[in-house]
């Protein structure tokens, strides 16, 4: 009979500078590309589990994401849609409030940003801010 042998230990170190943080990436990439990582359990899988957590704990910390514009997520749409402010108007209000509204010289009002959201599929996260 085979005896069994205990699963191999992951050894991962905390991320703590950039030099860490750009080994531990270099690591996750090696580690995507390896077959055992695909079959949970293995100790190449779970190696990537946790220094996937300790890359994205670093990541958050260090290079934090600035909150949404909604500004600029209703200019993005307005790009990808090829729209104009004049096509806003049914959604905003009259061409002044628009042009109001994309000089940012008005706030967006909660209604505003639902329809937004609803008619043009606006994230309400980024017409929020938050």
């Amino acid at each position: 009979m085979k005896a069994r042998t205990k699963p191999e230990m992951v050894r991962c170190r905390p991320i703590r500078t950039r030099e860490d943080f750009e080994r531990a990436l270099q690591r996750v990439g090696d580690l995507m590309n390896h077959p055992d990582a695909e079959r949970e359990g293995t100790p190449s899988a779970d190696e990537l589990d946790v220094l996937s957590a300790l890359v994205e704990a670093y990541d958050q910390r260090h290079f934090p994401m600035p909150d949404p514009d909604p500004i600029e997520a209703i200019k993005f749409r307005m790009e990808q849609q090829g729209l104009t402010p004049r096509d806003l108007e049914p959604i905003l209000g009259s061409r002044a409030r628009v042009w109001e509204i994309l000089h940012r010289k008005r706030d967006l009002t909660l209604a505003m940003i639902r329809a937004l959201h609803r008619q043009l599929g606006i994230p309400a996260e980024s017409l929020l801010g938050t």
